[in-house]
């Protein structure tokens, strides 16, 4: 596709993953006023996020899989279709119930179209050119991710929308989109008589996954860490996920491909990619509840707050993607990005009720930025390893994992922050003579306001200085970040769409030779600065390659959509 045929494609892709990753995170400044409406419980609360992130981080692998068996760009107006009719009966639930449920199903058009996304633009563009539209990309998940709590807030402080727009607001957009996809979007149609999906092997691995999310969304809360509960359902949650493990080694046309995840730089993606994936949901999360519950500012307030990170993964998504382009190189930007985003949280972990707002200002850019330069460069890692006919099984994997972990690390620290928060205002109360064991004046109540003067600033301190110890957690989780990153082994992107026929039989990283230079058909050059060039057989090829276009990200996620609520 020519410059201009790819941008007027990309605008619809990046319009539609915009709204989807909205739709994860704008209700959580919201969801207070959402459940008090249809008289819900606080259950029903936490449920009303965590059904989305059950759905689209245990279907992340099977959309991913279904892509490289069927239209790709059929698949894609399916998933928004499904997103736009869950987002109307969501807009228009009568009870908690019906909201949940309508949430589960947006979940799965939400999963979908964060993986198909990426995968129609690995399609179509190579990974070296691919860093330049990445770097757009991760600007709109951060837009997304950073202002949805800012746009809940503005919604429902809106007296003439009201908290239904949260879920209406996505679907003329999503509309849109669609046309624009309809006009744009030019896809070889590539038919397989013989594709067969792997069923036992994805209701496996989506059974086990939610028992996983389950327990984690309770524990800490409904019951303890050790207790019978936990024992239950992670062994039963590893159970299922062994025996889908042992399906998946034995069927041919896997769900995730135990080759693909077995080599070297994938697996070592997949660990980097946890700890961003943490810093992409975490911190939207816990900041925006910090500014809100710890400072006292409004819904609008804490999401304009917010702001430096957004700026900080915003700038350096864009210029490292226009540098990743230009060099080839992807290693070193990883590296930094992991390196400057356990800094961002090292500074987060000193905040305390009264710290300038500068200084939690800098932390949050450094979080940002270093999450700019890491998430989008490790899928990059992983796509320019495979076959073209392997790159929705490969994005998928790393794409779930990465929601997975970064669900997972959401909750673990959600659950620390609510044991801290809870020791602080017990010896808070106790200095100044109430019991804490007698109720200590409904602390229990997010509604800070509401409280009594003394047991206000109690609260307010509580979680304030409890903000700080969970980002030292996720400071230390980050190192995990760095060391993975920097035993990745170095590869220059291929200018190519796929691999040489030849380059499965290399011993670990098919994109790489020993060198590190990129393996291009047909005895490519090495240029002057290590990178291959392609022949004029391959240039061709790639001219003349099937296009299918963009998109991308984690996520998770819902992943810290599900965790905003807490």
């Amino acid at each position: 596709m020519s410059r201009r045929s790819i941008f007027e494609a990309l605008s619809g892709l990046l319009l539609v993953l915009f709204v989807a990753m909205l739709s994860e995170t704008v209700v959580s400044t919201a969801l207070p006023q959402i459940i008090g409406a249809l008289k819900g419980t606080q259950s029903q609360y936490t449920w009303v996020v965590t059904a989305t992130l059950l759905t689209a981080t245990a279907s992340t692998p099977i959309w991913g899989k279904l892509a490289d068996l069927y239209d790709k760009k059929r698949l894609l107006q399916a998933s928004i279709v499904i997103f736009v009719v869950a987002s109307i009966a969501s807009g228009f639930a009568q009870n908690s119930a019906e909201l949940i449920a309508f949430r589960a199903l947006q979940g799965l058009g939400v999963g979908a179209l964060q993986i198909l996304v990426q995968i129609v633009m690995a399609a179509m563009i190579s990974p070296r050119d691919r860093g330049r539209y990445y770097g757009y990309l991760g600007a709109v998940m951060a837009v997304a991710t950073v202002g949805g709590p800012l746009l809940g807030g503005l919604i429902v402080d809106t007296s003439w929308l009201g908290w239904r727009w949260c879920f209406l607001i996505g679907v003329p957009f999503s509309v849109v989109s669609f046309a624009l996809l309809q006009k744009t979007l030019k896809l070889p149609v590539v038919r397989r008589g013989d594709v067969k999906i792997d069923y036992w092997g994805a209701t496996l691995l989506a059974g086990g996954v939610s028992l996983l999310l389950i327990w984690v969304t309770f524990v800490g809360d409904k019951f303890a860490w050790l207790s019978w509960q936990t024992g239950a359902m992670v062994g039963a949650g590893l159970l299922v996920l062994a025996v889908a493990v042992r399906v998946e080694a034995k069927v041919p046309e896997p769900i995730v491909p135990l080759g693909i995840v077995a080599r070297r730089n994938t697996a070592l993606a997949i660990l980097a990619s946890l700890a961003v994936g943490m810093a992409m949901f975490g911190g939207a999360v816990f900041l925006g509840q910090y500014f809100q519950i710890g400072r006292g500012y409004s819904p609008t307030e804490a999401g304009l707050l917010t702001i430096p990170m957004m700026v900080g993964v915003l700038g350096s998504s864009t210029i490292v993607g226009r540098l990743t382009t230009r060099t080839g190189k992807v290693k070193s930007y990883i590296v930094a990005g992991t390196v400057v985003l356990t800094a961002g949280f090292a500074a987060l972990a000193t905040i305390d009720q009264h710290t300038s707002l500068v200084f939690v200002g800098a932390g949050m850019f450094l979080v940002g930025a270093g999450v700019g330069m890491a998430m989008q460069n490790l899928v990059l890692v992983v796509q320019n390893s495979v076959h073209l006919n392997e790159i929705g099984a490969a994005s998928g994997t790393v794409t779930f994992f990465r929601s997975l972990g970064g669900t997972i690390g959401v909750s673990v620290l959600g659950a620390v922050l609510a044991n801290r928060v809870s020791d602080n205002i017990a010896h808070g109360l106790s200095r100044i003579g109430v019991d804490p064991s007698a109720g200590g004046g409904d602390t229990g109540n997010l509604d800070v306001g509401a409280l009594p003067g003394p047991i206000r600033e109690i609260v307010r301190a509580a979680y304030g200085d409890a903000t700080g110890h969970i980002f030292l957690f996720s400071a230390l989780i980050a190192v995990v970040g760095i060391v993975a990153a920097a035993f990745l082994k170095p590869v220059t992107l291929r200018d190519s769409l796929d691999l040489p026929d030849d380059a499965a039989s290399l011993p670990d990283d098919a994109a790489s030779l020993p060198d590190g230079a990129a393996a291009l058909p047909d005895g490519a050059a090495a240029r002057p600065d290590g990178a291959a060039s392609a022949s004029d057989s391959a240039a061709s090829a790639s001219n003349g390659a099937a296009s299918v276009l963009d998109g991308a990200a984690l996520a998770t996620a819902g992943e810290a959509g599900g965790s905003a609520s807490r």
